[in-house]
């Protein structure tokens, strides 16, 4: 018998453009615009649990309080709203804070430079944003490296392209090369430049969350700032129980212009929540009500989302762990709780702690992502490239978690119960003991009648591995960078986008290379 070929023998010339043909049709499928869930969500909670957890929290915001650490001005609002304000730390009547939160909207819609590309969060919305914030980057041309602009540029131009990524989200990667009190223009210009995607603001410090604000309105006009929302912010408390002075002062600034704020205590289980789900979401709950209450305090009416980012520490070693039965648990929580607030809610993507798009990092994040839509979550994030609990920010595992989310899109828009759905036509015609390959339904609906993935391989093992025997994994290799090739540039206004270069500059040149505090 004559050898079978390797990964390590190159397939023919003939056949690997036959799989790139197929890897590059796959790759331009059409883009998807945000999901619209036709899945009830499920409620994993019952009725006296969620009570509990409610009680729980308005325990520990009376009894125990939340400090607004460095940040007079919100302890001037929490003061003027009735609060007990002793020092830095706000104790908050039971009940204060959801009477407060009642003019936040149940449903809002975050405007995109392309209109057609605007989305929806709250409701039946789903709508998946890819990872944010991590240092390094890797693939498996290059390793695992700092991340650079070039890489932020490239994901942005992934994540625009990629059909079931509705969002670009956050920084994909921090550009490490750049001074990190600068580093926000660039971040914020490229994803203003390179997608009319929305995205979210760089919320560091208060003077990073202006230059976000002042930059979007350069791009859209300050008067339709006013009654729009362009951008989000993302607010972390720092958790347990605790406010820093950045985070509020940047949770003023996207606030007061009508900006969104997405509110996430980051706990993970046993370091900065208790060990149990249940004490942990008491937690996120209380920290998340303040948070988003202070939104209303600063300017009723602005746009809110509830956040979560839940995992655990492995208790032998102290390393963060996600994909787990508990974090599985809060996320259902998470979106349970946000619906009885009446605002929409932000969760769970495509979590591991793997190092490398391995079958663990696939478990990890499956285990994530799936629950995260049927638990009707409106804003996932990280739903595509995280790797190494948050540090990395993969190519390959961009593109195998943007297939996930994809099958996600098709699993949430139901079953197809239309004339077409039944199929009583082509049972007629077939009857029994025949097949349907050559059926009329079959010809007529086969090219769209399943989901077909970006980067699974479903030939038989011969054909395989006379195509090189690739792994999901080098698959995802050519998909990336053919997906690349094939950006086509969305353009911007000439007029503002030498406005938003002028800012930059301008901001350039007073800005120091260190963090600023205020």
């Amino acid at each position: 018998m004559p050898d079978t070929p390797t990964s390590s023998v190159a397939a023919p010339a003939a056949r690997r453009g036959r799989a790139d043909a197929r890897a590059r049709a796959r790759a331009g499928t059409a883009k998807y615009p945000y999901i619209r869930r036709r899945l009830a969500p499920v409620e994993l909670l019952s009725a006296e649990a969620v009570e509990i957890i409610e009680a729980n929290a308005e325990t520990l915001l009376e009894e125990v309080g939340i400090e607004f650490r460095r940040d007079p001005e919100s302890l001037r609002l929490w003061r003027e709203a009735g609060a007990d304000v002793r020092g830095e730390r706000v104790h908050i009547a039971r009940g204060l804070a959801r009477r407060l939160l009642a003019t936040a909207p149940r449903q809002f819609t975050l405007h995109a430079r392309n209109p057609a590309r605007s989305v929806s969060f709250g409701g039946d919305a789903t709508v998946f944003s890819p990872v944010g914030g991590p240092p390094f980057v890797s693939d498996l041309d290059r390793g695992r490296r700092y991340g650079t602009l070039e890489d932020l540029v490239n994901f942005i131009k992934l994540a625009h392209m990629a059909p079931a990524i509705h969002f670009s989200g956050g920084s994909m990667c921090e550009p490490m090369e750049i001074a990190p009190n600068k580093r926000h223009l660039d971040v914020q210009y490229a994803f203003f430049r390179w997608s009319d995607q929305g995205c979210e603001a760089t919320p560091e410090t208060p003077g990073h969350a202006a230059d976000a604000v002042a930059m979007a309105q350069v791009l859209f006009g300050a008067d339709y700032l006013d009654h729009h929302a362009v951008v989000l912010g993302n607010i972390n408390s720092n958790s347990p129980l605790t406010f820093d002075g950045r985070m509020l002062g940047a949770l003023r600034q996207f606030a007061s212009h009508n900006q969104g704020t997405i509110i996430v205590p980051a706990v993970l289980a046993g370091a900065m929540g208790p060990v149990t789900p249940a004490g942990c979401m008491a937690e996120i709950l209380a920290e998340t009500l303040a948070g988003m209450a202070l939104t209303q305090l600063v300017r009723p009416g602005a746009p809110v989302i509830m956040g979560s980012f839940v995992g655990a520490i492995s208790m032998r070693t102290g390393a963060p762990t996600f994909g787990t039965p508990e974090a599985t648990q809060m996320i259902f929580a998470t979106a349970q709780l946000a619906r009885r607030l009446g605002v929409p809610c932000r969760s769970g993507g495509s979590l591991c702690s793997s190092k490398v798009a391995d079958a663990q990092a696939a478990y990890e994040s499956a285990h994530t992502l799936l629950p995260t839509l049927l638990a009707g979550v409106n804003l996932v994030t990280h739903a595509a490239g995280w790797l190494e609990g948050g540090l990395v920010a993969g190519y390959e595992k961009f593109v195998m978690d943007a297939d996930q989310c994809a099958m996600m899109q098709w699993l949430a828009a139901g079953m197809d119960l239309s004339e077409r759905g039944q199929a009583l036509d082509a049972i007629r015609e077939v009857g029994p003991g025949s097949h349907f390959l050559g059926a009329a339904h079959t010809l007529a609906n086969f090219q769209s009648a399943f989901y077909q993935s970006t980067i699974a391989d479903y030939a038989s093992f011969e054909q395989w591995s006379q195509e090189g025997s690739l792994t999901a994994e080098q698959r995802a290799n050519r998909v990336w960078k053919r997906m690349l090739q094939d950006y086509q540039d969305p353009g911007i206004d000439p007029a503002r986008d030498e406005a938003l270069r002028e800012f930059m500059r301008q901001r350039r040149a007073v800005l120091t290379d260190d963090i600023e505090d205020e």
